[in-house]
């Protein structure tokens, strides 16, 4: 005898899934389904708790449980690549209560809320949430200085014991007499240079920096000892962090050389060393100087454009300030293309406006030297620098110099010439170009150049082929 056969329009279901909880879901969405549909969703969804209840069970076997939590379903959501399900911990487990029974649908669960007494949140304390973490970035040192940030710790305070006077020591003989201001007042800044020191660099480098400049400045007179050092600054390449403390100490000492009224022997030989501590510092390829350059060419200019030097070093130090000035502009230029324009201006002004003395004069024309040809054609030639200094050297005194400083930036201008014969003022084109010379040198370096026709003719820029006529 054979079963009878479900009619066409009948669905049977069964899974576990009832196909009720499928349209129920469907309603509260405003969908209407089948009842194909329906039962194909709901063995579905059965097929679904199935592998996430065997997954969850194979994590609950690993953990040596016999009990079910929260904590492996979620794994077996997260190894199923299935959105876990939030607001549900094994820590704290829901508590579900049971309705009153319904005479149709059976027993209905629910979770029980928990009751809040708004009277008694309101006498509590409140408790402020702490910041949530955040991060940002803030710099631990710049070229070996700590920067005063809050996020950094706070620099260690210096003490300086006020009742006690220092002694110099002079060459190892004894302590110098206590009425010497300048001696003592030297002490007391190189003694706030060194404590100053010690709150960054190391042990080594605080030695380092201690007999290196004990070793330069005078009245330490040992040269094999000052060769020594200035060796280590041109070639040394471990004193990055030291570099702003020697750019500071040069720039100290060239102050407290100038700021005298009458410069001494003495004064002249730290100067000296200064500028050759600056072009040591220039050599060495390791050290990263463009961040000091506002700091390294005052004491450059200073000692370049300085009305009074010592006289025996006077010509030596303008010399030597000028070359370390074009080494200077010769190495930062490219990254820095208004430096150069800049500091023509400056030894411009410093050459023709009036009421500058000599050597500031003298200073500016050797820096125009160091500049560059164009700096000396627009200084002495197209800017009338030559007819300024004529001026200054007609006043009488001492111009001896400041005459050879011309002469030496004009032979930089234009080389003299290898056959030299003078311009003859009867011959008419030669005449024309000593009035020419007159007119923008001036009578007394047109005296001297004209000695050498070539030479004259290469200065004004004009052609050589008149001198055949």
């Amino acid at each position: 005898m054979s079963k009878p056969k479900p009619r066409a329009g009948q669905v049977q279901h069964t899974g576990v899934y009832k196909i009720e909880a499928i349209k129920d879901a469907a309603e509260s969405l405003s969908i209407a389904i089948s009842d194909p549909v329906t039962s194909a969703l709901a063995s579905d969804v059965e097929y679904r708790i199935h592998q996430v209840i065997e997954e969850a069970a194979r994590f609950m076997r690993h953990g040596r449980r016999t009990t079910m939590t929260t904590s492996d379903v979620e794994q077996a959501f997260r190894v199923l690549n299935i959105e876990p399900l939030y607001g549900h911990s094994s820590f704290n487990p829901p508590t579900f209560r049971r309705t009153f029974p319904i005479p149709q649908g059976g027993s209905v669960y629910f979770v029980e809320d928990e009751e809040i007494d708004f009277d008694r949140v309101l006498r509590e304390e409140k408790i402020t949430l702490p910041k949530g973490v955040s991060w940002t970035a803030h710099w631990l040192a710049v070229e070996g200085v700590q920067p005063l940030v809050p996020e950094n710790p706070p620099a260690i305070p210096r003490h300086t014991d006020v009742d006690t006077k220092p002694e110099v020591v002079v060459n190892g003989n004894g302590p110098l007499a206590a009425q010497n201001p300048a001696a003592k007042r030297q002490q007391q800044q190189q003694q706030q240079q060194q404590q100053l020191v010690k709150q960054v660099l190391s042990r080594e480098l605080q030695l380092y920096y201690t007999r290196l400049t004990t070793s330069l400045i005078p009245p330490s007179n040992d040269f094999a000892k000052r060769t020594a050092a200035l060796a280590s600054l041109r070639n040394d390449a471990g004193l990055q962090a030291l570099l702003p403390y020697l750019i500071r100490w040069v720039g100290e000492g060239v102050v407290g050389s100038l700021k005298e009224g009458v410069q001494g022997e003495n004064d002249g030989k730290v100067l000296e060393v200064m500028l050759d501590v600056i072009s040591a510092l220039l050599e060495n390829n390791t050290l990263f100087v463009e961040p000091y350059l506002h700091q390294i060419l005052p004491p450059i200019l200073s000692t370049l454009l300085h009305s009074t030097l010592p006289p025996l070093h006077a010509t030596h130090l303008r010399t030597t300030s000028a070359q370390t000035l074009s080494r200077v502009l010769t190495q930062h230029s490219t990254t820095y293309p208004s430096l150069s324009p800049r500091i023509m201006k400056t030894l411009l002004l410093a050459l023709i406006s009036p009421g500058k003395s000599r050597g500031t004069r003298e200073g500016a024309i050797r820096g125009l030297v160091g500049v560059g040809k164009e700096a000396v054609r627009k200084g002495l030639v197209e800017g009338g620098g030559a007819k300024v200094v004529e001026n200054e050297c007609q006043t009488g005194g001492d111009s001896g110099s400041l005459i050879n400083s011309v002469m030496d930036a004009l032979r930089v201008l234009q080389p003299t010439s290898d056959m030299v014969y003078p311009l003859d003022a009867t011959n008419p084109v030669d005449a024309a170009v000593i009035a020419q010379l007159r007119e923008v040198l001036g009578d007394i370096f047109a005296q001297r150049v004209a000695h050498d026709a070539a030479w004259a003719r290469e200065l004004l820029g004009t052609s050589t082929s008149g001198a055949s006529l």
